[in-house]
């Protein structure tokens, strides 16, 4: 009844491991054709860091940690 139950079950990650790396090929997809401009790689790059400092500020802020200074 239980044949290959576990080999079944350590298929998962596997399978999560796909389906996330697809979603984000297919994503980011459209912006290759604008990295091949030195301007909009640039731009895209501090688009990027920006977002991901202001995620972190924030973050902290409602988080209540220390601030970095």
């Amino acid at each position: 009844m239980f044949d290959g139950f576990w080999d079944n079950v350590f298929r998962y990650p596997r399978y999560l491991v796909t389906i996330v790396l697809g979603l984000f090929l297919n994503t980011l997809e459209p912006l290759f054709p604008l990295l091949k401009r030195p301007v909009t790689l640039i731009a895209i790059l501090g688009l990027f860091v920006g977002g991901f400092f202001f995620l972190t500020f924030t973050l902290r802020a409602m988080l209540g940690l220390n601030t970095i200074m």
